[in-house]
């Protein structure tokens, strides 16, 4: 007799305390259990099994789950063939804390500000995410080519860094919903007439983050890229004339040029198409609980406004939605 059959006809009944990530993982757990042959039970007294599904980050969950423990028991006394089942969220595993990877030096994504304090679009983001699943977000910063080999040793638990997605990167890391939407625009100083277009860049000499999208960029219209941590580094070696052009997010450029009007630099070309910002995690049933809740949280940002309002708020325009 195979798993579906000695369920056959029998009942569960889910209990779901804590954060956004249990509500995430009862509804997986729920489907695996009626892909085995159980129905939902209206009450508890029902069921044949009951799990409980809890996270001990949210304040009184505690003092429930015993309190519904004691009542399972009394059920069990009942009934001795009720089986009872316990499971807890990831949020458990870092103490009511989600770790946030981010590089702290990328402006307006995350910087800091005349008071030092960890200020941006994604500082905000993450922390409005954070919220959502009830869980306190901690924030590591490193520079970007560091930042995918912590999330791979496990030392955080999401980049959020206005990571664009890409095929490549999708074969290693899952990604959550976005949200964002940003061009590559291609920069130049002022007095340069040679580079119009990103076709114009072979043979060029250019500066960006290693392992980013835009050094990918350049590197695939025959340019040579010089690495380079931050973008205010990036700006400075081309204003200098000691590279030729260097590729961004427009809205990075932008943000850049209302702060020094002055720079002598101008924007050329851009992409036609828009690159899709979102967050990765590790790719693996480890992370999909995490997954689902961050998604559902972005879903909610973006449908009360929230996504909107950070966006005008650093970027002076809305990219959270895809025009």
């Amino acid at each position: 007799m195979d798993k579906e059959q000695l369920s056959m006809g029998k009942k569960y009944y889910t209990i779901t305390y804590g954060c956004q990530m249990n509500e995430s993982d009862t509804e997986r757990i729920n489907g695996q259990l009626e892909e085995l042959g159980y129905r939902p039970a209206e009450e508890m007294e029902d069921a044949d099994i009951v799990i409980m599904n809890t996270c001990s980050v949210r304040q009184n969950a505690e003092e429930k789950v015993y309190g519904k423990i004691g009542e399972i028991k009394k059920l069990k006394d009942k009934n001795p063939d009720m089986l009872l089942g316990i499971a807890g969220c990831m949020a458990q595993e870092n103490k009511g804390k989600l770790i946030v990877a981010l590089e702290g030096a990328w402006q307006p994504w995350s910087f800091h500000d005349e008071s030092d304090t960890l200020v941006g679009y994604d500082v905000e983001v993450s922390r409005a995410i954070a919220e959502k699943l009830g869980v306190e977000p901690e924030y590591v910063e490193s520079d970007w080519d560091s930042l995918f080999a912590g999330l791979d040793a496990g030392r955080y638990d999401i980049v959020c860094n206005g990571v664009e997605v890409t095929d490549e990167r999708a074969k290693t890391y899952d990604f959550t919903e976005p949200y964002g939407y940003i061009h590559t625009a291609l920069a130049v100083r002022k007095d340069n007439d040679e580079i119009t277009s990103f076709e114009d860049l072979k043979g060029k000499t250019t500066a960006n983050s290693l392992a980013s999208t835009y050094m990918e960029l350049a590197e695939s219209y025959g340019a040579t890229v010089q690495g380079i941590d931050t973008l205010e580094e990036t700006i400075q070696l081309l204003t200098a004339g000691r590279i030729d052009a260097t590729l961004n997010a427009d809205v990075s450029f932008y943000d850049y040029l209302n702060v020094h009007p002055d720079a002598d630099f101008k924007l050329v070309a851009q992409t036609e198409d828009a690159s899709h910002v979102a967050i990765p995690l590790r790719k693996g049933d480890a992370s999909a609980t995490l997954l689902d809740a961050i998604n559902t949280a972005i879903e909610e940002l973006r449908a009360d406004g929230t996504l909107k309002e950070l966006s005008e708020k650093y970027f002076g325009q809305d990219i959270s939605a895809e025009n």
